[in-house]
Parts: C-alpha cells; sequence; structure tokens
C-alpha cells in the first residue's frame, strides 16, 4: 500500500481532466465531466442528446477511461510518466489548478512564447581569394593581423588561399578585419 500526500480535491481533479484530454484523441465540442465516487457508483452519466458521445466512443477507450479515474494522483502521475517514455512524448502539459472558477487566469490558453533568432557572436574569417597585383599589401596585413607569424609565413597562407585566418573572432573585430584585407583587393568570408 502506498501512502499519497493529501492534496485538495480540485487539485486531482484538474490534473486528472488534464491528464485524460493529453491522452484522448479531440472531443469536439463535448466536454469531460469529472463525478466524484461516490455518485459514479450510483448513477452512469448521461450524454446530452443528439451528440452520439455513447456511440463514437470504443469499448476499450472506455473501460480504460474508468481505469484511469480510479487512480490515485500518484499512479496517474506515473501513469503520464510511462505513456511519456513509450510513445516518447518530449512536451510537456501545462495544468491549471482552480479550473474554471479562476477567472480570466484560468479561462484561456497560454499565449506561445516567440523565440528571436539566436545572433551570431563569433565569426571565422576566411580568406578566399586575393588580386594578384595586391599581392604583398595583403601578404603584410596577414603577417600583422595573425599573431607569431613571419613574412615568410604569411606569404605561404596567402599563396594557399582559401585559409582561415582567424577562428572564433567577435563580431566587431571580424568585420575590421574584413573591411581592411577587401579594401587590399581580397575577398574574405565570415562564417
Amino acid at each position: 500500500m502506498t501512502v499519497e500526500p493529501r492534496l485538495d480535491r480540485g487539485f486531482r481533479a484538474a490534473f486528472r481532466s488534464s491528464l485524460i484530454r493529453s491522452i484522448a484523441r479531440p472531443l469536439g465540442n463535448r466536454r469531460l465531466v469529472h463525478v466524484s465516487a461516490a455518485r459514479r457508483s450510483a448513477e452512469p452519466i448521461a450524454t446530452p442528446e443528439g451528440s452520439g458521445a455513447a456511440a463514437d466512443v470504443n469499448p476499450k477507450v472506455g473501460a480504460i477511461v474508468d481505469k484511469v479515474a480510479e487512480l490515485t494522483l500518484l499512479e496517474t502521475s506515473q501513469l503520464v510518466e510511462a505513456l511519456k517514455t513509450k510513445f516518447n512524448i518530449t512536451e510537456a502539459v501545462q495544468v491549471v489548478a482552480g479550473g474554471p472558477a479562476g477567472g480570466a487566469a484560468g479561462g484561456g490558453a497560454a499565449a506561445p512564447v516567440e523565440e528571436k533568432p539566436v545572433e551570431k557572436t563569433e565569426f571565422k574569417v576566411k580568406l578566399e581569394k586575393i588580386d594578384a597585383a595586391q599581392k604583398a599589401k595583403v601578404i603584410r596585413e596577414i603577417k600583422n593581423l595573425v599573431p607569431d607569424m613571419n613574412l615568410v609565413a604569411a606569404k605561404k597562407f596567402v599563396e594557399g588561399v582559401p585559409k582561415v585566418i582567424k577562428d572564433a573572432a567577435p563580431k566587431d573585430e571580424a568585420e575590421k578585419i574584413k573591411k581592411t584585407l577587401e579594401a587590399l583587393g581580397a575577398t574574405v568570408v565570415l562564417e
């Protein structure tokens, strides 16, 4: 026998109805109604006439819904976790305690959060090609830009284009390098 913390009935009802809504297929304009255990055993729930609700429900589904309604809060939580794992569901269901009596706070759906695309802050500065007439100036500038590079290494670097000048450069520094080298006749790409 498991010991379950006592929670108010409103929260349990909201959790169960949320669970049933998240598992069951959309029911159109029909509503799910929570009925106390005493009333459930005494009389069946009457469906609105002309809705055809009783005819649409598969007996297997009805039996499952009845079994879920009998579960405790802890068992219901375990069922939800097991179903999420079984069907690889990553979407979280938001449960609102208080029901329709909560006024505007509980009556509407949550507004979707708009995500802004993440702005790139670090760039790879790549030398694509150079103007042959300006090769000497580009070599000198590359020698100044890349630390610990002598003139011979800078010449080999420029002759082996395309090459990455600087990896993970901040945006302002990358744009400065690009502007400087393009002024000398080189083609530079920021990736």
